[in-house]
This record gives C-alpha cells, sequence and structure tokens, in this order.
C-alpha cells in the first residue's frame, strides 16, 4: 500500500505482468528524445542492408517469479535505425519465428515526431516481420549485400535469444564475413548465444558498453523493475572475457574490430551516430 501511495508499485498488467511504476516512468521515460537529425553523405554501394533481429516476446521472468512486462526499447531500436536511414542504409526487420515485433511501449516517446515516423515507415514490417531461419537460407549467400546485424537494446533481448541456434548463426555468419554488429544495452544478451553447444564466445577479448548490473539491481527499489533479474548479464559477459567499458547507466558507446556497442537507452543518439559514421568510413 505505501508503494502504491508513493507510485513507486510496479503496474499489473491485464496478462499478470508488471510494467513500471509511475515514479519509475517519470525517472526513466521522456516524450522526446536527443535525436539529432544529421545530414549524412548517403552510402550508395552495393552493402546496403541491416538485419535486425527484434525480440518477439514480452515477459521475462524475475528471480521472485513476477514478470516484468517488457520487449525492445522502443529508443535503442529506432534512434539507431533513423541515423543508419539517414545515412543511406536500408534494414530488414526479423524476430526469431516471424511472430511480431514486441516493444516496451510504455517507452515510447510520444512527441518525438522523427521517431514516430520511422516507427510508422516500418510497422508493417514491425507486424510482419521475417524469421530467422528463412534469413539463414536466404541470405547467407548474399553476403555482399549486407553491412551488419542491429540488436536493440530492452529487457526483451534477454527471452529466449541468448539461448537462439539461430541467433548465434547469424552473429557467427557477421563475424566471420567480416559485417558489423551493432548493440547497446540489454542487446549484447544476444552475444551469448555463440557459446551455445559449447562454442567458443567471438567476443572474447572485445571492448564494448552494456547496461550494468548495478543498476539493474537498484532499479525494484523504484519499482521498474518488479524483482531482481534472473542473471546479471553485464557480470556474464565479462566472465566470458568481454571488455566493460562502463559501470554507469551512460552515454557511453564503443567500437572495437567490427562490434559496435552502447551502454544504455542515454547512449542510443550517441550509438546511432556512431554506428553511421564507421559504416560510412569503412565501406567506401
Amino acid at each position: 500500500m505505501l508503494k502504491k501511495l508513493f507510485g513507486i508499485a510496479p503496474k499489473l498488467e491485464s496478462d499478470g505482468s508488471y510494467s513500471p511504476s509511475k515514479m519509475a516512468l517519470k525517472m526513466s521515460v521522456s516524450a522526446k528524445t536527443d535525436f539529432e537529425n544529421i545530414s549524412y553523405e548517403k552510402y550508395k554501394g552495393k552493402k546496403s542492408k541491416i538485419l535486425v533481429i527484434f525480440t518477439e516476446q514480452k515477459n521475462l521472468e524475475m528471480k521472485n517469479g513476477k514478470m516484468f512486462s517488457t520487449g525492445n526499447h522502443p529508443v535503442e531500436a529506432l534512434l539507431p535505425m533513423l541515423h543508419l536511414r539517414n545515412a543511406g542504409f536500408e534494414f530488414e526487420i526479423a524476430t526469431p519465428t516471424g511472430k511480431p515485433v514486441v516493444f516496451e511501449m510504455w517507452a515510447y516517446p510520444s512527441e518525438d515526431e522523427e521517431v514516430k515516423a520511422i516507427y510508422e515507415e516500418h510497422k508493417s514490417s514491425f507486424e510482419k516481420p521475417n524469421k530467422l531461419s528463412d534469413f539463414i537460407d536466404t541470405s547467407f549467400t548474399k553476403t555482399e549485400s549486407y553491412a551488419a546485424v542491429f540488436v536493440p537494446g530492452g529487457h526483451g533481448a534477454m527471452i529466449g535469444i541468448p539461448e537462439d541456434v539461430n541467433v548465434s548463426k547469424i552473429l557467427n555468419w557477421a563475424h566471420e564475413n567480416d559485417l558489423f554488429t551493432i548493440s547497446l544495452c540489454h542487446g549484447p544478451g544476444s552475444f551469448l548465444s555463440t557459446t551455445l553447444n559449447n562454442q567458443k564466445f567471438i567476443y572474447e577479448g572485445y571492448n564494448m558498453a552494456v547496461f550494468p548490473d548495478s543498476v539493474d539491481k537498484k532499479t525494484p527499489m523504484v519499482g521498474y523493475l518488479p524483482g531482481q533479474m534472473p542473471y546479471g548479464l553485464s557480470e556474464k559477459l565479462k566472465s566470458l572475457g568481454a571488455n566493460l567499458m562502463n559501470t554507469k547507466m551512460d552515454k557511453t558507446v564503443c567500437v572495437d574490430r567490427k562490434l559496435i556497442t552502447g551502454s544504455s537507452p542515454l547512449a542510443s543518439n550517441e550509438l546511432g551516430k556512431l554506428a553511421a559514421n564507421t559504416l560510412l568510413k569503412e565501406l567506401k
């Protein structure tokens, strides 16, 4: 009752899951983003496609058994896409089995016209995405058409995707064929898939930015999460040999070889700029 009174009780949804409290939303969600509408010299080469791997699942189970109503964070997906689109790249939208993309719509920046426009631009693909197995069957032989794989953040990126063999195949394909891999926040949870079936972690020794476990541990206090996370993502990546470049939820972004990462939703704009400029420079 006290938590409800002070606005820090997670909101119970109709399916029994919990979305962030009023206080948490006030602290973490803005109606407009910090997107910078930069005029890039557009890419005009053959490698113009970027595969974007979204989650199709909504509820992440916490240690206490409560479900967090999540998905992909819209800002973490759409701001980098805005920069990459403005730099001349196009997207193929995919989910593990072809079910619709799930967004954390409680985090949607409702007064940001640029974000709303790109969301509407790709809405039909979000509703009817490709499935990863079809991408593997049809596109692995067309490597020359692709620049990168992008895995947006949001806690939803930790539901199923780290255990998905097809995600592993795609990340290994990108790695082996010198394509860029772009991710931020909890999106690097997808990197764990590369260790499936006793494979060596392909990003061992890489510098990367990722959402810090220390923040995830604190957010239940304000009702952002309804409990503690099932495991610490940054600690898991560190244990596999990743070099973490941030300890805070901030605007840290990082490029190491063909891996481009960002630390949190606050880094979405910076990640988009870094990814766009890096791809334009490297793909000339």
